[in-house]
């Protein structure tokens, strides 16, 4: 757990979380992307896209389950697949449970006002979760280094655009999509870990950090 809860991918979301509690950013950031909704177009798009690049995040590691090879000792094909799909299932299950008490226990109202259960976002986390395991899988796959890193892009890309779409929908403050993305990466590593053995990326990392009249979130790669 040490290891996971060290991983950039965890405190710098968290960091970022903090940073938007400056002089109402959270609130100014919310309110200009509901506004302008720069990326998606619309609140419309961005519900719909903040859905679909969430099932992304599933599919894709549903696909990492099936390329991942099995090793000797494994008890089959099937037996290996089906262990490491339970494996998402069960880091599914834990995400969607810590997320929910954590939305009881802060009752935060969504910027739209459709409810009080804003905090953390529950699109973001699922994504993070699911996209982090595949990261792990995509390690014991024999391929090309570029591919590998492309990919792994490739997955935080769908994670941030999840959590961004939820922003612009008016689900979400900015805060609360940070949270659920180090929610959804904890956990997802830890059960990496603890399950299939393997140890976090260290090719890639986030971070946030504050700047003149807003704040800079950024990503780092390692060659």
């Amino acid at each position: 757990m040490r290891n996971a809860a060290q991983s950039p991918w965890v405190w710098g979301p968290l960091a970022g979380a903090a940073v938007m509690q400056v002089d109402s950013w959270d609130e100014d950031v919310s309110e200009w992307a509901r506004d302008e909704t720069p990326v998606f177009g619309s609140e419309g798009s961005a519900q719909d896209w903040s859905d679909g690049l969430r099932n992304a995040a599933v599919a894709g590691y549903a696909v990492s389950v099936l390329a991942t090879p099995s090793e000797a000792g494994d008890g089959g094909w099937v037996a290996a697949k089906a262990r490491n799909a339970a494996v998402g299932v069960g880091a599914f299950a834990v995400t969607a449970g810590i997320t929910e008490g954590l939305k009881v226990a802060t009752s935060r109202e969504r910027p739209n006002g459709v409810d009080d259960k804003s905090l953390p976002s529950g699109h973001a986390a699922n994504a993070a979760v699911f996209n982090t395991l595949t990261v792990h899988n995509l390690q014991a796959i024999d391929m090309n280094s570029r591919l590998r890193t492309s990919l792994e892009i490739g997955a935080g890309a769908v994670t941030v655009g999840t959590a961004w779409a939820r922003v612009e929908s008016g689900d979400h403050y900015p805060s609360d999509v940070l949270v659920g993305m180090a929610l959804g990466n904890f956990v997802g590593a830890v059960f990496a870990q603890v399950f299939l053995g393997r140890e976090p990326d260290a090719n890639l990392a986030f971070g946030a950090e504050p700047v003149r009249g807003g704040a800079m979130l950024h990503w780092e790669m390692r060659f």
